[in-house]
């Protein structure tokens, strides 16, 4: 059957389908109107044929206008839908009894509880940066959590570095850099190399074994893990002043800044969804965590004047050679005093490697745009 549509007669088959993807009340309204305009002006002998077709048609319609509801299922690989359609909001429930490295947290007193439910709310619902937080644990932990048990550091303290950091090599506006975020000055104390070619704030082992003895020196000074935490974050000198002055020895009675207050209960909260990450929402696979680097290491006890050179002859760029050792921080290593240094080597490139191309020497009387670096 055809009808009068648009100037020129059209299948039945075209409204019929036409229909069926209309998404808005107003086009189904102008539709109505149109078909009974349609039913006036066709011909007599099509007009019991329109009445006929436009009786289903109708029944469509009002279905149509009585479902607002439309739920869309992504579909995956053994992953829940992505997006529920009564997506809500939920109040966190807080856990009754809490601990950190094995200390009692006071979480029956309301203002200490209500401190941590902030930061358990913040953590819960800043989904992509705590999402983050799994995928590089995956990667970073079992490096950190088995130097912290070497060195007779409580496990909790890896929650640490990732509140800190969010295990990247960040660096903050006062300079403190690497994983666990220390400073140059305190880097050297702790016996760092830091100089223009070589950072080991950027080596994720030596700073961890940095950061350990920190914390343990602090222990030995409080007796507190929760206290050597909170001196991680502000000093020892701040803290004993704060202590001294406020005549308590517990971090939870101390009134601290804002950012030293809300440091413990951002670890607290963060270890909480760590534990049980479904009752937080988060739902992964293990697929979707980022893998643990697989490599080998090359000793070095002398200088290598192109690092650029060095990764080509063991068959990886430059790139894969840095993102490996980040503490490498120019294009040499001058090694004058023939220090032994262990060189990651990913064992299989990362990129996919090619032998290198061989190009014309840069013009080195050509200026360096803003921005950009001369040299890495």
């Amino acid at each position: 059957m055809f009808v009068w549509y648009n100037g020129r007669f059209c299948p039945g088959d075209f409204i019929l389908c036409w229909v069926f993807n209309v998404k808005t009340f107003r086009l189904k309204h102008l539709f109505l109107q149109y078909l009974f305009l349609m039913i006036q002006k066709t011909v007599p002998m099509a007009k019991k044929f329109l009445i006929i077709l436009s009786i289903p048609l109708l029944i469509v319609l009002i279905i149509k206008l009585l479902s607002f509801t439309n739920i869309f299922v992504a579909s995956g690989s053994g992953h829940s839908p992505p997006v529920a359609h009564d997506y809500s909001v939920y109040a966190l429930p807080v856990p009754e009894k809490l601990t950190f490295a094995g200390e009692p947290v006071p979480i029956h007193n309301f203002e200490v509880r209500e401190r941590f439910d902030r930061e358990l709310l913040v953590n819960s619902y800043w989904q992509s940066q705590t999402l983050l937080f799994f995928k590089r644990a995956h990667r970073w932990f079992p490096v950190i959590e088995l130097i912290l048990e070497e060195q007779g550091v409580p496990d909790d303290f890896k929650y640490l570095a990732l509140i800190e950091s969010g295990l990247m090599n960040v660096v903050s506006p006062a300079g403190a850099t690497g994983f666990w975020q220390i400073l140059q000055s305190t880097g050297r104390e702790l016996g760092l190399e830091v100089n223009r070619e070589v950072d080991e704030r950027y080596h994720v082992e030596k700073s961890t074994i940095a950061a350990a003895d920190y914390l343990k020196s602090a222990y030995d000074r409080y007796e507190s893990w929760t206290l050597a935490a909170a001196a991680y974050n502000m000093g020892r000198s701040a803290l004993n002043r704060q202590l001294s002055r406020q005549r308590v020895q517990n971090y939870y009675d101390l009134l601290l800044n804002d950012e030293t207050s809300r440091y413990m209960f951002r670890i607290l909260a963060v270890k909480t969804i760590f534990e049980n990450p479904p009752a937080h929402g988060f739902n992964f696979m293990e697929e979707d965590l980022y893998t643990p680097l697989d490599y080998y290491t090359v000793e070095v006890d002398s200088t290598i004047n192109d690092l650029v050179d060095f990764a080509h002859q063991h068959e990886v760029t430059y790139k894969e050679l840095r993102t490996l050792n980040p503490w490498l921080r120019q294009r040499e290593l001058n090694n004058s005093r023939n220090k032994t240094y262990q060189i990651k080597i990913t064992k299989e490139s990362l990129y996919g490697y090619e032998y290198p191309v061989m190009h014309d020497a840069p013009d080195t009387d050509a200026p360096v745009s803003p921005g950009e670096e001369p040299d890495l």
